[in-house]
């Protein structure tokens, strides 16, 4: 058998079918007074098709490299380098605090860095806390699992996160008009804050490829990134106008990492050869 070659446009239409087959129903039950936790439900389903779609073209591939791959992936603790952890979690840090302070301008005030009582969702009658944390797992397994590998094996770092950036943020339109999500908030308060949401998901999607290939491809430590992230958002108090603000921010900090990181941006010697590519031979620390 020969070298498998990724599916990047199947995996995807694949995934927005899958999810929003129960996002979109799940938007029109929310609003109904017999719910009954159904939409909820819904939505959890919608949230672990990447997942499984992820897992199931993996395994059905008939590729050993691939599986392979996907094992050291999600198993392979020697993967992960705790100095880029740390560094990306100090980063996202810096972020919200500088984010923060530039919003003083704007009339917000200091009491954003004050802790928030709960967080704004959860799934049915899980915890809020074990909403956030599933959310980070399940969505990683689903676009470090095979997604973003789909498409960085034709195109660089770069030009994938942009495409995958593109793509993340378009994926989570019908949670908009689901009752009791975040993203429902924030449609309330106007098509700008939806926008925001949408344009912000972009250059995050930068960082946390740069986490993702600077720990040779460990999908751990983009889990660790990512419930880190969906955390902070949700205790941080900030307003919905400082989130904006964020975005620009974010932008900055986004084009500061591609900046720093030109070699593993631009470099296009695993293009073809993913599965063969040794990260750790060439990603500098």
């Amino acid at each position: 058998m020969g070298r498998y070659k990724y599916r990047p446009l199947r995996f995807y239409v694949t995934c927005f079918f899958s999810t929003w087959i129960f996002w979109i129903p799940a938007a029109v039950i929310s609003k109904l007074p017999n719910d009954n936790g159904i939409s909820s439900l819904l939505m959890l389903f919608g949230l672990t098709a990447p997942a499984v779609i992820a897992v199931v073209t993996v395994l059905t591939s008939g590729s050993k490299a691939l599986k392979a791959d996907l094992k050291r992936k999600l198993l392979g603790f020697y993967r992960i380098k705790p100095f880029s952890i740390l560094s990306a979690v100090v980063g996202f840090m810096a972020i919200i605090v500088s984010s923060i302070l530039l919003s003083l301008l704007t009339g917000q005030t200091l009491e954003q860095f004050a802790f928030t009582e709960d967080f704004s969702f959860s799934i049915g009658g899980t915890s809020a806390l074990l909403t956030i944390l599933l959310a980070a797992v399940i969505e990683e397994v689903g676009w470090r699992g095979y997604g973003e590998d789909s498409v960085a094996f034709y195109f660089s770092w770069f030009t994938e996160s942009v495409i995958f950036g593109f793509v993340w943020a378009l994926w989570h339109l019908p949670l908009f008009w689901i009752e009791g999500t975040y993203h429902y908030g924030l449609k309330e308060l106007g098509v700008g804050y939806m926008l925001n949401f949408l344009v912000s998901v972009i250059p995050l999607g930068f960082l946390t490829t740069w986490v993702y290939v600077k720990n040779n491809r460990s999908m751990l430590a983009c889990i660790l990134f990512h419930l880190f992230v969906n955390t902070m958002q949700e205790k941080i108090a900030m307003t919905p106008q400082t989130k904006r603000v964020e975005t620009i921010v974010v932008f900055i900090a986004a084009a500061i990492v591609v900046l720093t990181n030109k070699e593993m941006f631009f470099e296009k010697d695993h293009i073809g050869n993913l599965l063969d590519y040794k990260e750790e031979r060439k990603i500098k620390e």
